[in-house]
């Protein structure tokens, strides 16, 4: 046989195998496998979503360019401004209305303006002052209005302003030029101060009463993780004033011991008087806080895929996904936020969105015992950190990037900063194998598609989940990580948190979350309202150490709370309260019948109290 001939017969062979290896392989499946999967419903948004949407990079800049042409003001990049200048803190979307964004996409009504809400610090004025301005319409603006008043009352106090990037940095050069110097002894021999190995972190609030402007600065080794490598020196600066020359060190605080300022500190040093606490010097990579791994994985970790594609999709700011639809954004200071849930096309939901995360701490040290972090005046939106494939959200997950104005009058970027998508949930939604009468089986995949974002807010990183089910429900959710908070251990340290390092106290600390959740279940005129309140506390029970209890009065309370307004006797109460709820030292009766007032009444007050149902 010929050679060539055994050629063509190999060919024909290897074909042939290759053919019916393929033919084995997608055996079952759909020929489309690899093309895309669409959403389960069509996506009909037609770009009504953008009302919600973030501002552009190009929006934020004609904002600031509107305001430094039309306020008759100078302005001074916020990057570089002093207390004593005017500039812009920061530039967001300023979201209308409900009732205007209802009429545009139910009613058929125009679409409302778009505008850019501005926070401004006025620092060179007679009467320094923190102002709002609403500008627009975007994306050309020829107004803006003032809504400082409307929205607080009254004037903002310019010592009520959050503290600018510009301001800490300042501030860090003051303790570097002027304060340290004070006490080269201590600070050679003690610090071991090189002029960059100490780390500065802020306490909060910046003071205790109005008017206040004194922050905590508490000391730390300048390496990685360095929130948890405390030196036990802690400084007060009065920062009040606008003209930095005047800023001042009211207290020092060190080793459980306060002296005046660094030069008693450094005084007392001298003359051997002082308790010294010699911190060991952490390596670059803060050593046990580091986050470097501590050892090679053994093996890759299991990856998540999309067979036919991902289920949902993205278009400018609006997810489709299963029965599900809603729009997002990232406000500046409050971070992630959702706005027209709807479930099948209905409406559940107008908004839902972070608001604050506040924790309060408890320490031995002025720095810990002190504060009162409310992240919101940090910026959790400013802070949201890139989001790193595999680690922070699943590799196949849709990545979107985040541009914010704060601190600076140009906009950033903050790359991959929210990630969406879906999760097997690891176990079913239901399921049943039948082994009696008949055998079958029946099951549903659990999945949920998760919106995400991580704000790192000094040493915590909060991880913001919003969750959608396929069962039809939502759920808020965060994680916190990053480092403790710590301060010095000293004295009775233990009492206030445990030891985590030979000198570092991992304080006591309480986290509190807010969230805005505006349900428009059934419409948005459809509301939950306590209508009637009733307040009783026996005399004979009042001043003691159990004054209320919450009484779920249900339907038995309609008759109580009617004749309750129009009866303010001890014999009415007595006998319709005291007998439901004998053992607590006042009751608390809501009735959830539609009336438009709240009554509060007890034995020696009463009245009524107007709500609004919005």
């Amino acid at each position: 046989m010929h050679m060539k001939t055994v050629l063509i017969l190999l060919v024909l062979a290897l074909a042939t195998i290759f053919a019916l290896v393929c033919v084995l392989l997608t055996r079952g499946r759909a020929p489309s496998s690899c093309q895309h999967q669409p959403p389960a419903q069509e996506d009909t948004d037609d770009g009504q979503s953008l009302v919600f949407a973030d501002l552009t990079p190009e929006e934020m800049a004609r904002v600031v360019r509107y305001l430094q042409a039309n306020l008759g003001v100078p302005l001074v990049d916020a990057s570089r401004a002093k207390p004593s200048d005017n500039c812009i803190a920061s530039v967001d979307v300023q979201v209308p209305a409900k009732a205007e964004v209802l009429r545009f996409l139910d009613g058929g009504g125009a679409r409302p303006a778009r505008e850019a809400l501005a926070v401004l610090y006025f620092g060179n004025q007679p009467d320094p002052n923190v102002t709002e301005y609403v500008v627009g319409p975007l994306p050309t603006p020829v107004y803006h209005r003032d809504v400082t008043v409307q929205k607080y009352g009254g004037k903002v106090p310019y010592h009520r302003r959050p503290t600018l990037a510009a301001e800490y940095k300042q501030i860090g050069g003051f303790l570097k030029s002027q304060v340290f110097p004070t006490a080269p002894s201590f600070m050679r021999q003690v610090m071991e101060y090189d002029g960059a190995s100490l780390a500065a972190l802020t306490a909060a609030p910046r003071g205790f009463q109005s008017g206040d402007r004194i922050t905590w600065f508490v000391l730390f080794q300048n390496v990685s993780g360095f929130f948890v490598h405390p030196v036990g020196l802690e400084v007060l600066v009065d920062h009040s004033s606008l003209d930095m020359s005047q800023w001042a060190v009211s207290r020092v605080f060190y080793n459980g011991q306060y002296y005046r300022d660094m030069v008693q500190l450094e005084s007392t040093y001298v003359q051997g008087r002082i308790s010294v606490e010699k911190v060991r010097k952490a390596p670059r990579d803060g050593d046990f806080s580091s986050m470097k791994p501590r050892a090679p994985s053994a093996a890759l970790f299991p990856l998540q895929y999309e067979p036919q594609g991902p289920r949902y999709s993205v278009r400018n700011n609006h997810v489709l996904f299963q029965a599900w639809s809603f729009a997002f954004g990232m406000s500046v200071n409050t971070g992630l936020r959702l706005f027209d849930i709807r479930h099948k096309g209905e409406r559940v939901a107008y908004e839902i969105s972070i608001q604050e995360a506040l924790s309060v701490y408890g320490s031995n040290c002025p720095g810990g015992m002190s504060t009162r972090y409310m992240d919101g005046s940090f910026g959790i939106g400013r802070y949201t950190s890139p989001l790193v494939r595999g680690v922070d959200c699943p590799y196949l997950a849709t990545y979107l990037d985040v541009h914010y104005l704060a601190h600076s009058q140009v906009s950033r970027i903050s790359k991959n900063a929210l990630c969406i998508f879906e999760q097997n949930l690891g176990s079913p939604l239901r399921r049943h194998y039948s082994n009696l009468q008949s055998l079958y089986y029946g099951g549903l995949v659990n999945s949920a598609l998760v919106v995400r974002s991580i704000a790192t807010v000094g040493n915590y990183d909060y991880v913001w989940d919003f969750i959608f089910y396929q069962n039809g429900a939502i759920e808020g959710k965060v994680q916190a990580t990053g480092y403790a908070s710590s301060s010095f251990l000293h004295g009775d340290g233990l009492r206030y948190g445990n030891r985590i390092w030979e000198h570092t106290l991992g304080t006591i600390h309480t986290h509190s979350v807010n969230y805005k959740v505006d349900l428009d279940v059934g419409g948005p005129k459809r509301w939950l309202v306590g209508s009637a309140l009733h307040l009783y506390q026996p005399e004979e029970k009042r001043g003691s150490s159990n004054p209320c209890c919450l009484l779920d009065c249900g339907g038995r309370s309609e008759d109580y709370v009617r004749q309750a307004a129009v009866d303010s006797s001890a014999r009415v109460e007595s006998r319709h309260v005291s007998s439901l709820a004998p053992a607590c030292d006042a009751v608390v009766c809501v009735a959830l019948n539609g009336a438009a007032a709240v009554m509060v009444k007890n034995r020696a007050d009463t009245g009524s109290l107007p709500v609004s149902k919005a």
